[in-house]
């Protein structure tokens, strides 16, 4: 059925004397005048409060939710349109995808009508959206320089492996038929059936000797790395040894590799006959972060997700289930969250945001579901890592249970992605006794024994109007600080870097109460995670706990240099939701810059680094953040082959690298959709 209204929308950036602009022309395709009525947009673009509006009045905005009135006489007759101009984002349309993704009419009954949406289109830039993956065919011969010398790649394994010594050719054969004596190379066979099957259900690649499969003997030797392991190739088979469950696993999924390399392309790559591979990994930290706050996941696509993660020897799932857009994990003690927090819609304590309409959407994950998925991946080696972010971030969880909030608090600041008065009060006494109830829970369901607790992005002006945290502040930093904060009062500026937050009364008050919660994660013998921010007042202990650092190399070196243990993961290179050039046709955001697969290959995460420096770190990590993935499309371009060069530089020693190879062989990993570029 064809929706009765249509949405276009224009985006000029600013040039010459000229003011940016952001249009939006609503379009009545019904057979009936309308009148009475508000559009509804959102999408990642932000419309800033004091926006000038030409054509309309802004009557409501949250984030990057706005609704627009037209004039009180206005009838919009059937095939007319109603144009809007917005002068002034809080967050400037880039890319396509930045623009609106959903709208809607709401209608002067209180019913509510479909709009069909199309893609933002810029004056800056005419060329074709990009919706798939980028295409990576496998040529007829691969090479890598080593020690400056063209060297054939004979087998297709991403990430490279340590050392590559192998001979011989041999017709490929059918599948392959693990087998081994020891409970935990039963494990690893169970576990590398369970994902291949998974990730490629037609291919076969497990299969039994009376079916074709080539005998490979998996047993346990002492003497390997957790993680490392040894693939010796024969005539007659071939033998994974390694000291671990997971080491093994590895191997199984190198030898995977392998097979579907020389399966699918034959005259380039071989399956071995003799020879042997070793490999261990560069880095103990390989991870993966997503949020399913801003866009959900179902259970099976994290699922999937994960078993994509363990494909690339990726050994860390930072799951992000809170943030100001919702709240996505069940907790008994507080049914308030899933109920209120987990769902966006028209009428709804949470408004559409992001791509959402005006329909109930979003969910949650439910106990069982998160013990389902925690043991798929303890079973793949990867280590699930929770994050609830606080104190900031909170605007999902303050709408559920707004008894958090100190009922003296007045007044408004606003988080830089829009959202007011977000933060939960570190100075309010029920905010660490439902903070308790919450990791009690989540201690319970996550065995990593590792809870990262976000403490990112709080804004300069938060609890400014609160009497309880002002209190604080006089006993924590003097008369002067407190006097100087509660003058921030009603203000709308969100600064929050460090810069503006390090040594300000915010800072102070964030201290005093991630120092408190890392205390009681390490009673319950918990490592507390951070995002860089976590570090302000340098008061949580650094031996229980980490950082995750994604300003610049330059600030996760600084962090790792005062001792704290550092996960890298630059926003400029790493994060995926980072479009891949700086066209407005390519899909993703732009406020880190850009990244395409080469850059990101090429980035060296640690570049100009001590000595001493490296000695804190633990590794790389990737982070999507789902704003733009309203098109499930839109994420598989994002993120493939991206994720795969993270994986790499995780896994394989710098000497080692080489974008030749990688660039060959990326295109035999699988991605989360499948969808591909045309």
């Amino acid at each position: 059925m064809t929706s009765p209204f249509r949405l276009e929308t224009f985006w000029r950036p600013a040039e010459g004397g000229d003011s940016l602009s952001y249009t939006l022309r609503l379009t009545n395709r019904s057979d009936r005048a309308v009148s009475g009525f508000k559009l509804c947009v959102s999408g990642p673009a932000r419309i800033d409060p004091a926006a000038v509006i030409e054509g309309g009045t802004l009557t409501a905005r949250l984030s990057n939710h706005s609704e627009f009135t037209p004039a009180p006489d206005l009838e919009l007759a059937p095939g007319a349109s109603w144009t809007i101009t917005a002068r002034g984002l809080s967050y400037p349309l880039r890319h396509w995808t930045d623009g609106a993704t959903t709208a809607y009419v709401a209608l002067a009954d209180g019913s509510t009508a479909p709009v069909a949406t199309a893609p933002t289109h810029s004056a800056a830039d005419n060329a074709p959206l990009k919706c798939g993956t980028q295409r990576f065919p496998v040529p007829a011969s691969v090479t890598m320089s080593i020690s400056g010398t063209a060297a054939p790649v004979p087998v297709s394994v991403i990430p490279w492996p340590e050392k590559v010594a192998v001979s011989g050719r041999r017709a490929v054969p059918a599948g392959l038929a693990p087998k081994g004596q020891d409970a935990e190379a039963g494990q690893a066979i169970a576990a590398f059936a369970e994902l291949t099957t998974a990730l490629f259900p037609a291919e076969g690649i497990v299969r039994p000797e009376a079916e074709g499969g080539l005998a490979v003997d998996l047993a346990i030797e002492p003497g390997f790395g957790p993680e490392a392991y040894r693939i010796a190739f024969a005539q007659d088979g071939v033998a994974v040894r390694a000291t671990t469950r997971t080491g093994l696993l590895y191997g199984l999924i190198t030898l995977g590799q392998i097979w579907r390399g020389a399966k699918r392309h034959p005259e380039t790559f071989l399956f071995p006959t003799g020879g042997e591979i070793q490999d261990s990994p560069a880095h103990g930290w390989r991870g993966s972060h997503l949020d399913v706050a801003r866009q959900f996941y179902a259970s099976a696509e994290v699922a999937r997700f994960v078993q994509l993660l363990a494909w690339s020897k990726m050994n860390r799932f930072h799951w992000h289930l809170s943030d100001d857009e919702a709240w996505r994990v069940e907790i008994d003690a507080y049914p308030e969250l899933t109920r209120v927090g987990a769902w966006r819609g028209h009428g709804l304590a949470l408004p559409p945001l992001l791509g959402s309409g005006p329909e109930p959407q979003g969910g949650y994950y439910s106990k069982q579901a998160i013990r389902d998925l925690v043991g798929l991946a303890d079973r793949l080696g990867i280590v699930v890592v929770p994050e609830i972010d606080i104190p900031g971030h909170c605007y999902a969880v303050l709408h559920a249970l707004p008894q958090l909030r100190d009922p003296g608090e007045h007044g408004e600041y606003q988080s830089v992605q829009g959202f007011p008065n977000n933060c939960l009060n570190p100075a309010h006494e029920p905010v660490y006794a439902f903070l308790e109830t919450v990791f009690d829970e989540l201690i319970a369901l996550f065995p990593s024994k590792i809870l990262h607790v976000g403490a990112d992005e709080v804004p300069l002006a938060a609890w400014s109007g609160s009497p309880l945290a002002l209190d604080r502040l006089r006993q924590d930093g003097g008369e002067t600080l407190a006097a100087q904060h509660a003058k921030l009062v009603n203000t709308i500026g969100n600064k929050h870097g460090a810069d503006a937050i390090e040594g300000s009364a915010t800072a102070v008050l964030q201290a005093g109460f991630l120092q408190r919660v890392q205390r009681f994660l390490a009673s319950r013998g918990v490592v507390t995670g951070g995002w860089e921010e976590a570090a302000h007042g340098d008061v949580i202990e650094k031996d229980k706990s980490y950082l995750v650092g994604w300003r610049s190399v330059e600030a996760s070196a600084e962090l790792a240099g005062r001792g704290y243990g550092v996960v890298v993961a630059p926003g400029q290179r790493y994060y995926l939701d980072m479009s891949q050039s700086t066209a407005w046709s390519e899909p993703g955001a732009g406020w880190a810059g850009w990244s395409g697969p080469r850059e990101t290959y090429e980035f060296e995460a640690t570049q100009g680094w001590t000595e001493d420096q490296l000695k804190h770190l633990m590794g790389v990590q990737a982070c999507i953040w789902s704003e733009p993935m309203t098109d499930r499309a839109v994420f598989d371009r994002l993120v493939f082959p991206r994720l795969s060069a993270i994986a790499e530089a995780g896994w394989t020693r710098r000497e080692a690298k080489s974008w030749t190879r990688f660039s060959a062989l990326a295109g035999l990993m699988p991605n989360l959709y499948g969808h591909w570029a045309d």
